[in-house]
């Protein structure tokens, strides 16, 4: 038996080579031994670090990232061909244990319209693939590319050759995301009643999300007897992407009962972090809706929800933010908020019921929400000290910015002009880009030194004229600030977001100064 405990489902990570395919351009080997490093962390089981033949740099990569894990089992990608294998080997010379994971398409579309060959031949191909790799590892994983469109019959011979010729690890792929889930997890049923050897090897099941099935699908061949999961973080991959990692595991650990007692290594507290290393060196943010990972997940809007939360968060929420390495969640003010959540909000800036005006103090956050959208904490506070509009507060106003970019030799440098109350104040500095060499100017002309804790551009409109969204967020003194601004110049956008953020600051002091005075009087 391949499987050690017939409960656990290998997690088999292909975010450095399935993932990479998608980025618009390749990792660097550094890149690469970083993310796998974080991979190892997150206790990850084996980690597909590339495609050896398809460059002398990525055969130097997989080794790279093999000779750097100490727990995780690297592994190489071939196809089902001689010199793809022995360039695996190539890669893992001197490591003590690796997999060769060596593959060959087995539906009928592939095998007669891209291979041109006869199913015969393609059996064969397969067996003497695996044998080769066999001569150089014990651990040998066959893929049946496109075994989700593969007639039954030939799919279940291939998988009996492929165990009889030595393969420990045989995987099913959805390669085109083309099945649904009953349909997937009964090829695998089918499998496990049909093929006689199946016992000598793990099922595995590589899984796209075409149609937005891969991770049911996955599930659901675990249900049937799969016990490794081939995915990415983020599910990052090809097309519409892979089988999500942290949906696949967080399903299983939440649902285990359901899911029949299944389990993995995986350490979920560094879901988050993984996540994040992969979204920062990929230049693939994580969209804001996605399951687990994205800044929603664990974000509440609605009134209704809210309260619930406020009252028990399992009332909204079947995952705790902390179960992934998630500090907390995310209760966002808006026009859709509740009594309640300004109540709790309140609270907890402490503010005492009875203190304040709840009926006024929610009559008037209902008007700043709706002409600012999302209302922060500091904003809501100010709500309580000051009779006016707390946005007539600003102190901080851009007369004026140049900056030189940089460039060869060029060190990026910018000068700011900032209008401070009745005054006008000029600083000139540099950094490493010119945002930051902006963002040191204002810095110092504010005298706030924050720290930028989030910075994030993107375009409304399109074409030659659409307008750069900049958002930041800052702390200062342990407190966070929020700042947005639109511009046609993004460095300028930057600048007007870092001044709205500061001015924030400024009014979050003035609001403390008058506690204070209440407080003395």
């Amino acid at each position: 038996m391949a499987t050690i405990d017939k409960n656990r489902v290998i997690i088999f990570d292909t975010t450095l080579r399935d993932g990479e395919q998608a980025l618009m351009q390749s990792l660097s080997s550094k890149q690469k031994v970083q993310i796998a490093l974080s991979l190892e962390q997150l206790g990850v089981d084996v980690i597909e670090a590339g495609f050896p033949i398809s460059s002398p740099g990525d055969l130097q990569s997989v080794r790279e990232i093999a000779l750097a894990l100490k727990n995780s089992t690297a592994c190489g990608l071939s196809r089902a061909l001689d010199k793809d294998i022995d360039a695996c080997y190539e890669a893992f010379k001197g490591v003590d244990h690796y997999r060769i994971h060596t593959f060959i398409a087995t539906s009928d579309i592939h095998v007669h319209d891209k291979l041109r060959k006869d199913f015969d031949d393609i059996v064969e191909m397969a067996v003497r693939a695996v044998k080769r790799a066999r001569n150089y590892t014990d651990d040998v994983e066959f893929s049946c590319e496109d075994a989700g469109r593969t007639p039954i019959d030939h799919l279940c011979r291939m998988v009996e050759a492929a165990i009889s010729a030595g393969a420990t690890t045989v995987n099913i792929p959805d390669t085109v995301g083309y099945t649904l889930p009953y349909e997937f997890g009964g090829i695998v049923k089918t499998l496990f009643n049909r093929v006689p050897n199946i016992d000598k090897a793990v099922i595995s099941v590589h899984c796209h999300n075409d149609l937005g099935m891969a991770t049911a699908n996955s599930l659901s061949a675990v249900m049937e007897g799969a016990r490794q999961i081939e995915c990415t973080v983020n599910g990052l991959g090809e097309r519409a992407g892979n089988t999500s990692l942290e949906e696949v595991v967080m399903t299983m650990k939440l649902r285990e009962e359901y899911m029949k007692g299944v389990y993995t290594n995986i350490v979920t507290e560094n879901i988050a972090r993984t996540s994040q290393v992969v979204s920062g060196i990929t230049n693939e943010p994580v969209p804001s809706h996605k399951a687990i990972v994205g800044s929603n997940a664990f974000a509440h809007s609605s009134g209704i929800h809210q309260d619930g939360v406020l009252k028990n968060k399992q009332t909204y929420e079947i995952l705790t933010p902390e179960s992934v390495g998630f500090k907390e969640n995310n209760m966002h003010m808006t026009a859709r908020s509740g009594r309640h959540m300004i109540k709790a909000v309140l609270e907890k800036l402490g503010y005492r019921e009875g203190s304040y005006n709840l009926d006024d103090v929610y009559s008037r956050f209902l008007k700043l929400a709706d002409r600012k959208g999302q209302v922060f904490d500091y904003d809501l506070e100010a709500l309580l000290f000051l009779s006016h509009e707390m946005e007539e507060d600003t102190l901080f106003e851009l007369d004026n910015l140049s900056v030189i970019a940089g460039g060869k030799n060029i060190i990026p440098t910018a000068t700011v002009r900032l209008k401070i109350g009745k005054r006008t104040r000029t600083e000139s500095g540099t950094g490493n880009g010119p945002v930051d060499a902006v963002f040191n100017c204002i810095s110092r002309l504010t005298g706030f030194k924050f720290k930028l804790d989030n910075f994030v551009i993107s375009a409304k409109g399109s074409g030659m004229n659409a307008q750069g969204q900049v958002d930041v967020d800052l702390v200062y003194e342990d407190r966070h600030y929020h700042g947005k601004a639109l511009s046609t110049d993004v460095i300028e956008a930057s600048a007007l977001a870092l001044i709205s953020a500061c001015n924030s600051i400024y009014r979050a002091r003035i609001i403390q100064e008058e506690k204070q005075e209440k407080e003395n009087a």
